[in-house]
């Protein structure tokens, strides 16, 4: 019996050997978990704070970074500020105590989210501004477009359209967005350029960066500017806004809309020949650049201070290019 007991124990002590030899043999080989890790390494996480999700624009920045940070291994968190300067504080102490080693700022306020963006620095987390340029130490990268520049482009185009079409009645009403630090710098751009010329800004109307607000800001425009034939619109939700005004008071065939960002609405405002010339950014590559700059400034590589994004001025000879982003 005693003997039998002895060979029960040598038998258990050898399929515990077994296992643990087996356990330590799979602990070797890990490459990867699920939760985005390899090698045993976490993944780089990145918080990108954005303005809102309702603009295509956004969107599309929004698309371009997830595409990043899957090509990357890059743990992407995206945080939606619904045009709240205090949520996008919010979120980047949060980003902070959370222990994200990265944040892509795109900001609203570019003045008040220094305090919290250099707190992050002070971190050890990196940072990187896309679209509206913060100008503080804490941000290693800016990825975008030079507003202020492109505002005189869009101005340029302008000038060359009265020119080449006759018209010597300069007049020109603008529905912008005062509390985007972004569409001021365009509008001053596009003003410097269109006033050397001899233009008059009759009018600037506060579209308050949200489509239904510039809609009616657009409409009140129309009416009080009955005269004025050219407008300027400063972003997507002016834009749209614009075009959808210009459709409800019957103004198709007598204004004509400049400005930034196309969608759906302005392709066929271009197509019905009352959207001229509109400027349009690439958000998606500003999106990819923003997360693989955070990645390569986590692990210590050298990134160039400002990557630039170049635009293109949609018209009807060019528009055909850009139609699939927004079918």
């Amino acid at each position: 019996m005693r003997r039998l007991r002895d060979l029960r124990l040598v038998a258990i002590v050898a399929v515990v050997a077994m296992l643990a030899v087996s356990l330590a043999g799979c602990a070797g080989t890990e490459t990867g978990t699920d939760d985005g890790t390899a090698g045993g390494e976490e993944a780089i996480k990145v918080g990108l704070v954005q303005i809102n999700q309702q603009a295509i624009f956004f969107n599309q920045m929004n698309e371009g970074a997830e595409e990043a940070a899957e090509e990357a291994g890059v743990d992407l968190t995206i945080f939606n500020s619904n045009d709240d300067p205090a949520k996008q504080n919010e979120a980047i102490a949060n980003f902070v105590t959370q222990g994200f080693d990265a944040i892509v700022i795109v900001a609203i306020d570019v003045e008040g989210v220094k305090p919290a963006l250099q707190e992050a620095a002070e971190a050890g987390v990196k940072i990187v501004a896309v679209d509206a340029i913060v100008e503080d130490e804490s941000v290693l990268c800016q990825v975008g477009v030079d507003n202020e520049a492109a505002g005189e482009e869009i101005g340029q185009f302008v000038v060359d359209y009265m020119a080449d079409n006759d018209i010597t009645d300069k007049n020109i009403g603008v529905i912008g967005a005062l509390n985007s630090f972004i569409q001021n710098l365009r509008l001053d751009g596009f003003k410097r350029v269109v006033e050397a010329d001899g233009a008059t800004i009759t009018q600037i109307v506060d579209g308050q960066n949200q489509q239904e607000e510039a809609m009616a800001a657009a409409e009140n425009l129309f009416t009080a500017q009955a005269d004025t034939k050219l407008f300027y619109t400063t972003g997507e939700p002016a834009m749209v806004g614009a075009v959808a005004a210009a459709r409800s008071q019957d103004r198709t065939a007598d204004v004509k809309l400049f400005g930034w960002d196309l969608t759906a609405e302005v392709i066929r405002g271009i197509d019905d020949g009352f959207v001229v010339g509109v400027v349009q950014q690439d958000p998606k590559t500003e999106g990819y650049e923003a997360v693989l700059a955070c990645k390569a400034l986590v692990e210590g590589e050298d990134v160039e201070p400002f990557i630039d994004v170049p635009i293109a001025i949609v018209t009807s000879e060019n528009v055909d290019d850009f139609r699939a982003i927004f079918e």
